[in-house]
């Protein structure tokens, strides 16, 4: 699958004000705007033999990340699955239209929720975690024999 922009699966004022909505969503909307901290944690989870690094976006001059994304030698991983980090990179900011910076995260997930305002797994309506699992293992990695990335 290409990479696609988070921004299309941007939450309504009802499914960010009702847990049980947002969790109604299709996987790929529901772990690219609300939950996509739990899919990169977990995608470091699944392979704790690869270096998987966590990387956030934010717009240029902002605090606050909008996205969060697993990396692995220059791959990234997000609801999108396995694509060229700079091609998730690019059609987030051309969506966006404006500059973005990548952060690297370096916290853990705990950490990382407190200070960037985002939910734990178990703020969610239901457990978000045996979700992630079951969509990330979808998506073979890039370093898996005769997979082809696109």
């Amino acid at each position: 699958m290409a990479a696609t922009a988070a921004g299309n699966y941007r939450r309504t004022p009802l499914e960010r004000a009702d847990q049980r909505v947002s969790w109604m969503r299709p996987d790929q909307a529901f772990f690219a705007a609300g939950a996509c901290h739990i899919l990169a944690w977990v995608c470091r989870e699944l392979h704790p033999e690869r270096p998987i690094g966590i990387t956030g976006l934010r717009l240029a001059a902002e605090q606050q990340v909008f996205h969060v994304y697993a990396t692995w030698n220059g791959w990234a991983f997000d609801h999108s699955g396995w694509n060229p980090e700079p091609q998730l990179f690019k059609v987030n900011q051309d969506f966006e239209g404006r500059p973005l910076e990548r952060v690297t995260i370096a916290s853990d997930l705990a950490a990382f929720c407190a200070e960037h305002n985002s939910r734990m797994p178990n703020q969610y309506w239901r457990d978000p975690l045996p979700r992630a699992r079951d969509y990330a293992v979808g998506y073979p990695p890039p370093w898996e024999s005769g997979r082809r990335q696109t």
